[in-house]
């Protein structure tokens, strides 16, 4: 076989098997890793690479060595999920670095966790002022979950006893021009009732739309492709200039 055919054949083939891996073992492995999901996932990774690159090895041999560490993944996950000490051992555990706005110095040296980190996730959190901090904690995906003190915390309508009603998620009905059918379902609407209140907003095309999604109050929200701007505003230190909309 030609040799460019044949790493294009195992690049699609690695591709599609991690796809396959990832799928199985669940969101986590994408957004919340942990110590065994991060080497979990270099391990596969070369596997995959190996696999799209290696012309000399059998894929056979590294089709097997993924089929064994997606087992040992899944296996592990079930393993944690039946018993909490082995999913302590595998996920590690939240540890506390800031106490009533004091830095738990032992705790972060045990965890190789410097102040300048610790400032950075503060920071990205909305505190600046470490004394404004009752709790910080590390989680074991390394993300750091704040609890301000009482006198820091936003005034909710609960604490100023406003009653608020139900919003519910937004449900969308267009993405990119395609109209989401199952979704026109779950809300007992129909495509003309669609097509009429997209009219009432000046459009007469699903072309023009780039989403619309209808919230918990029936109010049908609408974005379109071409947005009819007259000042956008930039951010950036670019050079004045045309800008997409």
């Amino acid at each position: 076989m030609n040799p460019f055919l044949e790493i294009l054949l195992r690049a699609v083939g690695a591709f599609l098997g991690v796809v396959l891996v990832t799928r199985l073992v669940g969101k986590s492995q994408v957004g919340q890793l942990t110590l065994s999901d991060y080497v979990n996932g270099i391990v596969i990774g070369s596997i995959a690479a190996g696999l799209a690159t290696d012309i000399k090895t059998s894929p056979f041999y590294y089709l097997l060595g993924l089929i064994v560490f997606t087992t040992l993944t899944i296996t592990t996950q079930w393993v944690g999920l039946k018993y909490r000490p082995v999913r302590k051992i595998l996920g590690d555990e939240p540890t506390v670095v800031v106490h009533n706005g004091k830095i738990l110095e032992r705790n972060m040296r045990r965890m190789r966790y410097n102040v300048d980190d610790l400032m950075m996730q503060l920071r990205e959190k909305g505190y600046f002022n470490i004394a404004d901090v009752e709790f910080a904690v590390a989680e074991p995906n390394g993300s750091l979950s704040v609890l301000p003190k009482a006198d820091k915390r936003p005034v909710t309508p609960a604490d100023l006893g406003i009653s608020t009603e139900y919003e519910g998620v937004p449900s969308e009905l267009i993405v990119d021009g395609v109209v989401i059918k199952q979704n026109l379902k779950q809300n007992n609407i129909t495509e003309e009732w669609l097509f009429k209140e997209l009219e009432k907003q000046g459009i007469f095309s699903l072309q023009e739309v780039l989403y619309a999604g209808l919230d918990a109050a029936g109010k049908l929200y609408v974005d379109k492709k071409q947005d009819e701007l007259t000042h956008l505003t930039d951010v950036s230190d670019k050079l004045p200039g045309k800008t997409g909309q």
